[in-house]
């Protein structure tokens, strides 16, 4: 059987392998990020704070510190998050994307969108910082 043997790494001489970079997300108490989407998938972990999102089909899902959750890519996949809480919500969310590529494409609501989900649904107090993980 032809073919190259895998190599073993051993203690001591093993690479590193680096953390995948992303964006962190901060979002204040009242703040809101708008309808939006994603050009790609998204994996986000709470850090700190309780994120409240409503999706596209007004189902609501409250993720608090220390969870994890997926945003797939695509205006089929229109959401927005708001920060109900008194305390900033921090988000690490991965990938990250080439300079210059939009974080989120706002959208207008989807249709039955309740206007009181994010007050008027209009972006506000949002920031998404690229950084490399450690």
């Amino acid at each position: 059987m032809r073919g190259r043997q895998a190599t073993t790494a051993r203690p001591g001489k093993a690479r590193g392998v680096p953390a995948p970079s992303g964006r962190r997300i901060v979002i204040p108490p009242g703040g809101c990020t708008g309808w939006h989407f994603h050009r790609v998938r998204l994996d986000a972990v709470v850090l700190a704070g309780t994120l409240t999102r409503v999706l596209h089909d007004s189902t609501v899902e409250v993720h608090r510190t220390g969870t994890t959750f997926v945003e797939p890519a695509g205006i089929g996949h229109i959401h927005l998050g708001h920060n109900l809480g008194t305390e900033p919500v921090v988000l690490y969310v991965t990938p990250a994307l080439p300079e210059g590529t939009p974080f989120a494409i706002p959208t207008p609501a989807p249709t039955g969108a309740t206007p009181s989900a994010c007050r008027s649904h209009k972006p506000s107090y949002f920031s998404a910082d690229p950084v490399e993980a450690t």
